[in-house]
């Protein structure tokens, strides 16, 4: 035999212990079929093969999911019975590591006025209450001028912003990241000039409705040309919201610090407030021992303690990366601001109900239904003036025969409310479907409010000077999170986190 021809068998024999070893990632085959994927003879049928996990998007700390007695752990002293003490279970998500500063919210209305040229009411939507300082007999009104527009307070916490106001900074939110995403991807080419319906939004991209200043799609594996970015490509990330009141909560606690051993599930859940002890110092003997741990109204007319020793030193809110964060690496889970969260409020949980137990994963009440609306080929109908994808809301008559739910709009299921017992919103009661969770304390309240566990109210519609919020984000896969996987497109070059005491 040659030379040539021994080569030739050699190479031959190696490509076929390279293609049973499954050497070409993109000749992989289908586990239940045999039918190979990412292959344009066999009709190019695509499986992401690279996939590194869920992108760590700015801000975002993962909370690992778990188990925990979510409720009131101390005394009930306001006597209203409205948390229960439940054992719930709560999924993986992500939380921001701080509130929504000032600086953040204003680069969102900075967006909105130039970009929504057209509709300048939305920008006017936007614009937090900044009247919410104003009292009869305080001096407040400098803070009315300076609190939200002045470089000074730029990383304090964002208030006067309503909860519908928060819904749609998180959306806003989620289009900026997935844009950010693919121009860091070299899909996408930066477009800040985008006006009203031409700007990037999410669902519409993915809906084929945005095309962008493309600089180069993906290879399309059917045709061999081109296609843009897909959702099953796992590129981009899950929407930013507001937490469940049980992800907050949880999230607050953070009873990881508290376990007893990484080999067993031992814990102490009985923690008061976000840190453990029953007090609001630090307890450690250090030169921080007796340092107050958040920013809270100490008693009667002290906000700060005294010239020359203040306690919290913020007499009205304070920086969003002021004292120590709690075990989960969050700031100010107790203090600062109060913030809002995405469930309606009603005084007792589904822990009263007969079927309690069908409940306690992911708990949440406020869930009202919504689908896109489709042509009569089945896809989306053509995007709005502000370029978004159109949505309506379920009704009974679309559930049809299902076993898990019966109708689009449940949040008033099973609450005892004016048609079950003849409750009359104004009249009996002033809890209804547009009253929202707050949760954590603020600088304005005494200690008590600063346990996860406690809970109060406000109409969606409303702002208060001591209330802020910060966004969650769906956890999707693995609830251990992916540390390891790499593929972080928001590193923060250099930046040191100033975990200190103010």
């Amino acid at each position: 035999m040659s030379i040539k021809l021994k080569f030739a068998c050699l190479c031959l024999l190696s490509g076929v212990l390279l293609a049973s070893c499954g050497g070409n990632k993109n000749a992989a085959e289908d586990d239940y079929t045999g039918w190979k994927y990412n292959d344009q003879e066999w009709g190019g049928f695509e499986k992401q093969n690279e996939y590194e996990g869920q992108i760590n998007a700015p801000n975002l700390v993962l909370v690992e999911g778990g188990t925990f007695t979510m409720g009131l752990t101390d005394q009930d002293v306001t006597y209203e019975w409205n948390g229960i003490p439940r054992r719930v279970t709560v999924s993986s998500f992500y939380m921001d590591e701080t509130e929504v500063s000032n600086s953040a919210y204003r680069l969102y209305l900075e967006w909105t006025k130039r970009s929504y040229i057209s509709y300048p009411q939305v920008y006017r939507d936007a614009l937090p209450d900044t009247l919410v300082w104003r009292e009869e007999l305080s001096f407040n009104e400098p803070f009315v001028e300076t609190y939200f527009r002045h470089p000074a307070y730029d990383d304090y916490p964002v208030v006067g912003v309503n909860w519908l106001q928060a819904k749609d900074y998180s959306a806003w939110r989620t289009d900026r990241v997935n844009e950010m995403l693919l121009i860091n991807r070299g899909i996408l080419n930066p477009s800040p000039d985008g006006k009203d319906s031409d700007v990037f939004v999410t669902d519409s991209y993915l809906a084929g409705q945005y095309q962008g200043n493309v600089r180069k799609n993906l290879e399309d594996k059917a045709t061999g040309g081109e296609r843009q970015v897909r959702s099953t490509d796992g590129i981009m990330v899950p929407d930013y919201r507001l937490p469940t009141e049980a992800e907050w909560e949880y999230a607050a606690l953070a009873l990881q610090g508290n376990m007893e051993s990484s080999k067993d599930e031992l814990i102490s859940d009985r923690k008061i407030y976000p840190w453990n002890g029953n007090t609001a110092r630090y307890q450690k003997r250090n030169k921080d021992q007796g340092r107050i741990l958040a920013n809270f109204k100490r008693g009667r007319g002290d906000y700060m303690g005294v010239a020359g020793r203040l306690n919290d030193n913020a007499h009205i809110p304070g920086p969003v990366r002021s004292y120590i964060p709690n075990d989960f690496g969050l700031y100010n889970m107790a203090g600062n601001v109060s913030e809002w969260v995405e469930d309606i409020y009603r005084p007792l949980t589904s822990q009263s109900l007969r079927d309690a137990e069908n409940h306690d994963l992911n708990p949440f009440r406020g869930n009202r239904f919504e689908e896109k609306i489709l042509d009569e080929e089945g896809a989306p109908v053509e995007k709005d003036s502000l370029g978004r994808i159109r949505t309506r809301y379920i009704d009974s008559t679309d559930v049809g025969n299902r076993d898990n739910y019966a109708s689009g709009d449940v949040r008033d299921y099973g609450d005892g409310d004016i048609d079950e017992v003849g409750y009359e919103y104004g009249v009996h009661t002033l809890i209804n479907d547009e009253s929202r969770v707050i949760k954590g304390g603020s600088w304005a309240d005494r200690l008590y409010w600063l346990s996860p566990g406690t809970r109060r109210f406000k109409d969606e519609s409303k702002g208060d000077r001591s209330l802020g919020f910060r966004c969650a984000m769906t956890r999707v896969g693995g609830a251990s999170g992916n540390e390891d996987a790499g593929g972080n497109l928001f590193k923060e070059k250099g930046r040191k986190v100033k975990r200190k005491y103010k």
